[in-house]
């Protein structure tokens, strides 16, 4: 008996690089749709969030595509949610560009600021350290090379003194001058900081890990 591909809607909301990740996902044998369709996003087995450019600029496109209410309602009912790159970061409680401060959805405490390094953008390959027991990154070796493009990125994590007694999420961390999150595992939701859909065979692994929960 053949077991039925995943189901997987890319959210297009104007931000991100939705072919890039359509194709990724497909090569690891996902049925995907490119789409901002409510139903079709509510009624997948999983929901990529993609993203690039400014904080502000995706949140405003997220609210108007009604993506916020998609990321919600889908996660209040167990749904898997992942967020990429921007994807990821306005999953925050908030974003500080050019010294303007832009409410992110709050699934996570924590503030998107400028990376602290001798170079910014932190563009290319850079390793990672997963988290102790994560399944994002099963069967990836810790010399694994991730492709990153950012000048921002959450520095701190205080998930567990805003939550306390709440069993805290799987928290991943990279290196540009001074640690960064690279990657969150929280439940149905997770999200990473660098491109998994432009780091080849490891990025192919971690989408193959995330679509093996679905």
């Amino acid at each position: 008996m053949t077991v039925p591909a995943k189901r997987v809607v890319v959210f297009d909301y104007g931000f991100g690089n939705v072919r890039s990740a359509e194709r990724a996902l497909a090569r690891v044998g996902a049925d995907v749709e490119i789409t901002r369709d409510y139903d079709l996003a509510m009624n997948a087995d999983g929901l990529l969030v993609p993203g690039v450019g400014a904080f502000a600029a995706c949140m405003k496109g997220l609210t108007q595509a009604r993506g916020h209410w998609v990321v919600e309602r889908r996660l209040s009912g167990g749904r898997p949610v992942m967020g990429i790159c921007v994807g990821m970061q306005i999953l925050f409680a908030r974003g500080i560009e050019h010294g303007v401060e832009t409410d992110g959805l709050d699934e996570w405490p924590g503030t998107v600021e400028p990376l602290r390094a001798p170079v910014v953008p932190h563009m290319g390959w850079n390793t990672v350290k997963a988290a102790h027991g994560s399944y994002l990154f099963a069967g990836l070796d810790d010399d694994a090379r991730y492709y990153f493009v950012h000048s921002y990125a959450v520095r701190s994590w205080d998930f567990e003194a805003a939550n306390p007694g709440i069993q805290p999420p799987k928290v991943s961390w990279a290196t540009h001058g001074e640690p960064f999150v690279a990657a969150v595992e929280n439940g149905p939701l997770w999200a990473t900081q660098f491109h998994p859909e432009k780091s080849g065979d490891a990025g192919a692994q971690l989408l193959t890990n995330w679509l093996d929960t679905l």
